[in-house]
């Protein structure tokens, strides 16, 4: 396949690029370092310094022999994505390139209004280049199980039955963001399915749980292929945020009451999800949504996690909770059904106290680097 990757300088995009790579797809990677910017700007950087993405794909290339090609330019810029889209022709797209962080798009005013301009925008301009120049293409978007929210039914795959005074029909399962992020997200699940009934677009909607982890199959070789690895409040999510803090012997910020259950997924499963979808294409006129989470747990759990795997190579970790900033449900119902990609092949690596205590031993060796300010600023919903 002729592979465009769309956010592949991401914490998921660049692994993304390297698997599809060496695989032997024909690759190419799209950003305009808007994660590396907001990180700066709000002075959350990550754990260890990662190369551009020229860089990086001429470090791959001296381990694998494999080129990736690489694009440098915003989404929301019409010119460049026809200009992309019309050289590049891909048959799968795989659209990671979003604002992606639920605390940025509620910090205030301007970052909701860069959230929804450049989410929305970006889809927008995706799905028109589509139509465009490569209308039989097949695009993957990463959507997120924050979607669904947290409804005190079980949440199915994608879609549900509904039966109404004698009749029935399948409707998208309703979905209740809790966050402005979130809800792009909702939005870009609307505007696809729009323009897949409406133009006959091949689409797959992948609502994925939050994501851990550093190593893939493919970083082993080299460190400076590792993925960028966040720990901030704001970019960082909540496993890796709880390693860091381990590590740096400050309390793992427990949000209240430590109730909130969510679908989560190592890294590694992350690719082969997306391998599988790539390799299972949607039919035209066919939005395909699969749930993408291997396990659920509890922040209390997460937590109690890490307490074990962190004892077991000498550290002293403390588990703190803290007033909710968010709005949300700190104890409800979660059972979210995700059977699709198991189906397809999926072969799960689950949360062991080995598997957190590599990444672990990863972080020790960058502890020095670890700044405490970015750990916690209280980012309020409110």
């Amino acid at each position: 396949m002729k592979v465009l990757i769309l956010g592949g300088d991401g914490y998921l995009g660049w692994p993304t690029a390297m698997h599809f790579s060496s695989k032997g797809h024909e690759v190419a990677v799209l950003d305009n370092y808007m994660r590396r910017n907001l990180a700066r700007e709000t002075d959350m950087e990550i754990l260890y310094q990662t190369p551009n993405l020229h860089e990086r794909c001429k470090i791959w290339k001296e381990h694998s022999g494999q080129d990736i090609g690489v694009y440098i330019g915003d989404l929301c810029d019409w010119s460049f994505v026809n200009s992309v889209f019309a050289e590049f022709k891909p048959d799968t797209i795989i659209h990671y390139a979003e604002q992606p962080s639920a605390p940025y798009s509620m910090l205030n005013a301007d970052t909701a209004r860069l959230t929804l301009n450049n989410n929305i925008g970006a889809t927008g301009n995706v799905i028109f280049a589509m139509k465009e120049h490569c209308p039989d293409a097949h695009l993957i978007k990463l959507g997120t199980m924050g979607e669904y929210g947290t409804p005190n039914i079980d949440i199915e795959e994608g879609w549900l039955e509904v039966e109404h005074k004698g009749r029935s029909q399948k409707f998208l399962y309703p979905r209740q963001a809790g966050s402005l992020y979130h809800t792009t997200k909702v939005m870009d699940t609307d505007l696809l399915w729009f323009y897949v009934r409406t133009w006959g677009l091949r689409v797959t909607d992948l609502m994925q749980g939050p994501v851990y982890g550093i190593f893939t199959d493919e970083n082993q070789v080299d460190e400076r292929l590792l993925p960028c690895f966040a720990y901030d409040e704001i970019f960082g999510t909540v496993l890796n945020r709880f390693v860091v803090q381990a590590v740096a012997g400050y309390p793992l910020t427990v949000y209240g009451k430590g109730g909130q259950t969510r679908g989560y997924l190592n890294i590694k499963d992350t690719l082969q999800c997306l391998l599988l979808a790539a390799e299972n294409p949607a039919d035209a006129g066919e939005l395909k949504i699969y749930n993408q989470l291997t396990e659920t747990f509890t922040v209390n759990e997460l937590a109690e996690k890490v307490q074990v795997a962190g004892k077991s190579i000498g550290l002293d970790v403390e588990v703190k909770s803290i007033e909710n900033p968010r709005k949300e449900l700190e104890e409800h119902y979660y059972n979210p059904a995700s059977t699709g990609l198991l189906e397809l092949g999926l072969k799960p690596n689950f949360l062991t106290d080995d598997v957190l205590a590599e990444i672990m031993e990863k972080v020790i060796n960058h502890k020095d680097a670890i700044d405490s300010n970015r750990i916690f600023r209280g980012v309020k919903w409110n």
